[in-house]
This record gives structure tokens, sequence and C-alpha cells, in this order.
């Protein structure tokens, strides 16, 4: 073969690749057939064409292909007709891992604890031909380009990026971030159409899910129909995902919420607080050239004591389905606001009834176990109970986080909330606290809430934690 009849078969493989990815099958018949024809002519096996073997069972069968799947895909030379080839087969090796990895096994209706198994190997076998470091594209380890030794595989020629192709055609594109944000949103949607209580119950299965929002969602819907070591592990999975991500939300508080220094109080005359820049400054007329010594009458020292106005703070999540990341991000910041001194935390979650959560407020982890996602939302109910725990309004911030998709009247409620706001209380309307996507909001109440200086929030926490700032540092 020339190196255009090698470039045509290698477009047959990308083309036949992506019918089968979306399941043209009348279009693909052609495809098909060309492509096991290219599979005979390099005498390869047929089955590296089946998306429903496993890359694990390939290899099994046919040892030989090891070195094809399980070393990195470097790209090659093609003005030969020896790198045409080889880059053909490569072709073929890169088609079978990106099949397996998203094609027709990952678009079935139910998801099996096995399937799920066998689409993490496969993964796997994925990152090792991009040069990855195990788990690195589904968030679990370094970034591509990271592996010691193999600092541009996974790369295409001139630069391309992972998956730029060679030959006619000019290849492709694909980033780190775009590929790892593909797999961890497939690796949500896996989940979400799976058996969880089968992956569960393995101990070994478990250790292997990643933490991740779309994982803490369907755990919190399925927790109970879990009994033990289901239980256990969903346990174990909720409160690795709780303690990171609170993790990144504890320093962003501790950068933004610090008191103001009050000087009305006297500083603390402590060897610690002394100002020593400025007491050699203010006693520089007391220097004795003759002795070369500085006598120092007055000390000063640094104001340390900072403003502590008492702070109500009072958290209102709705548990309904839809806010199931504001309400685990903003259960989360509750929590660390709650162990910050002077700061008084009450925390309800309510879809239609109103649950008072305050008593395990310090520990978002239980707080979630204690909700159930979703049910209707009564919001203007959920406002006039937390109502009852408003002592200073002045010194009180109401957090409401909802939709705003009010169960009753959109008028009625926003009434009460321009009641709240005219009484001092500091209102601070969140409609999703999510680090991206998108998220719907009642057009109606972010329009009549803006308008009343109080727009909804939505977006990153660190909205939030400024917003509340200005309540807590006075």
């Amino acid at each position: 073969m020339d190196t255009e009849q090698i470039s045509q078969r290698r477009q047959v493989v990308y083309w036949r690749l992506l019918t089968s990815m979306f399941g043209f099958s009348e279009q693909g018949a052609n495809f098909e057939h060309m492509a096991t024809e290219v599979v005979s002519e390099l005498s390869l096996p047929q089955l590296i064409l089946d998306p429903n073997i496993s890359i694990e069972n390939l290899l099994h069968r046919y040892p030989e292909l090891e070195a094809d799947f399980k070393n990195p895909i470097i790209p090659q030379d093609d003005t030969a007709t020896k790198a045409e080839t080889a880059t053909l087969r490569r072709a073929l090796v890169f088609s079978k891992l990106l099949l397996n990895s998203f094609g027709p096994n990952t678009q079935t209706g139910v998801v099996t604890a096995q399937q799920y198994a066998q689409w993490l190997k496969d993964v796997g076998f994925l990152e090792q031909a991009l040069g990855c470091q195990p788990g690195s594209l589904r968030g679990n380890g370094p970034s591509i380009g990271k592996n010691p030794g193999n600092q541009n595989q996974g790369s295409g020629n001139n630069g391309g990026g992972m998956g730029a192709g060679s030959g006619s055609g000019g290849g492709f594109t694909v980033t780190e971030e775009q590929l790892r944000a593909i797999l961890k949103a497939l690796e949500g949607e896996l989940i979400h159409r799976m058996a969880l209580h089968e992956v569960l119950k393995d101990d070994r299965l478990a250790s292997q899910l990643t933490p991740s929002m779309a994982l803490v969602e369907q755990l919190l819907r399925e927790k109970a129909n879990l009994s033990g070591n289901a239980l256990k592990n969903a346990k174990r999975l909720i409160q690795e995902y709780v303690d990171e991500l609170a993790q990144v939300l504890r320093l962003q508080v501790a950068q933004a919420v610090a008191g103001k220094i009050d000087y009305s109080l006297p500083p603390k005359r402590i060897f610690r607080n002394l100002d020593l820049k400025r007491t050699i400054w203010k006693n520089l007329t007391n220097w004795n050239p003759e002795e070369q010594r500085l006598f120092v009458d007055r000390l000063y020292y640094h104001h340390t004591a900072k403003k502590k106005t008492p702070t109500r703070m009072i958290v209102v999540v709705d548990q309904s389905g839809s806010m199931v990341d504001a309400m685990v991000q903003c259960t989360i910041l509750a929590s660390i606001f709650a162990g910050l001194p002077n700061v008084e935390v009450h925390l309800l979650a309510f879809d239609t009834q109103v649950i008072d959560l305050t008593a395990w407020v310090h520990d978002p982890f239980e707080v979630l176990l204690r909700t159930n996602l979703g049910g209707g939302t009564h919001i203007y109910a959920a406002l006039q109970e937390a109502a009852q725990k408003i002592l200073e309004p002045k010194n009180t911030a109401l957090v409401l986080i909802s939709d705003f998709y009010e169960g009753g009247s959109d008028q009625v409620l926003f009434d009460y909330i321009k009641s709240l706001k005219e009484s001092g209380l500091h209102f601070i309307p969140v409609g999703a606290v999510t680090s991206s996507g998108y998220f719907s909001v009642n057009q109606w109440f972010r329009d009549k809430l803006k308008e009343l200086g109080m727009p909804i929030l939505t977006s990153s926490p660190k909205k939030l934690i400024q917003e509340l700032k200005k309540v807590i540092v006075n």
C-alpha cells in the first residue's frame, strides 16, 4: 500500500469509530465492512473492532497486542510507508480505546456493577495510552504529561494536543481539561444509571468510586435503601467528598472573614504586641550620641483587638432534588461559620415541611444524612419558621438557598421577604452555590429581588462568603 491508500484507510477507521459511537447503524454498515478489511490487511484480530469485549479480555486472548495497548501512543514521522502503516495500526488501537471509553457500553439504560468496573479498567488503558498516571483523567492523579520520561506523550503532531491526527484531514485537538470534564460527566451519568447498591456491597469496587457531586446526590437518594456494607461504603464516600470540599471552603472563609481592628480598646501590653519600629521612632529624641544609646521612656504596642459584634446566622436550605449541589456546599459553609468566634448559626432544611438541623450544624455529614431529597417547595412556611429565631435583625443574616419556585403565592412570599429586609435584617437570597453549570432560578423573583437591591447569588461560593463577611465583619 502506498501513502495515500494508508491515509484513506485511517480515515475509514475514524469514520467507523464515529458511526459506532452515535449508533448510525445504516450509514455505518459500509464503514464497518471496510474497517473489517483494514483489520484483515494488518493481520489483527477482528475482536479489536468489537466494543462489547473489554480490553483486558482482548489482551488475554491476544497477548501479542499488549505492546500496542500498554505503551503510550507516540506520534511518528509519517513520511515513510512504514511509519504510515504504524500510524494505521495505532489508529485502530486508539479507536478501540475510545470506543470502550465512550461507546455503546456507556449508553445502556441501566449500568451494572460489572459494566462500571469494566469501564474503569478501559479508561485506565486510555490513560496509559496517553502517557497519564492512573486515575489522572478522572481527577485522581497527576495531569497529562506529568509522567516521568513521557513529557510529550499523548500529544499530537506539532503540538496539536491530545488526539491530534496526522495526514489528510489535519486531525483534531482535545485539551486535557476537556477530556477530564467529559470523563467526569460520563462517570456521573454511569453512576446515575447504575444499580449502586451492587457496587457498594463490594469493597473493591466501592474503593474505585470517585467522590463527586453526582455520586453524593445518588447516595443521598439511595441511602434509605442501603444497609450493612453498602451503607458503610456510602457514608465513607459522602464523608470523603464533604471533607475535600470543606477544606477548600474553609480556606476561602479564612481569607475573607477577618474582623476589623478595634482602636477604641487599649492594646495589650505584652511583648508579642510590641511595636518596635514605632517605639524607636517615637523615642529618637532621647538618643545620646556620646554614649551611643537610645533611652526609651515609652513603649508602643500594636492594637490587636477586633470588633466582636454578636452575629446570628440563619441558613434556610431547600432540600428538593434540584438543589443538591447548593445544599451540600451551604451546609458545609454553615458548619465553618458556626466554628467562628461570636457567630451563632441555625440551620433549617425544607420542602413541604421544615426540619431544624441546628443541633448538627457543626457536622455537615450528619446534616446530609438527615435530609430527604425531593418533594415540593414551601418557601414562605420555611421563612416564617426562620423568623422565630431572629432576635436582633441588624445583627442577623438570613441566607435562603432555593430556586424560588414557590409552591404557594409568589406575591405573598415576595411581600414577606420585603418586610424582613425593611426590619433591618440582612437577607441573602441564593439561587445556586456551584462551581459550574446551568441553574434555573425563577425569573420573576430574580427581577423583583434585584429591584430591592438583593440580587439572587449564583455560581461560586465566594460570592456568598463575601456577603456574609459584610455582616460578620463590622
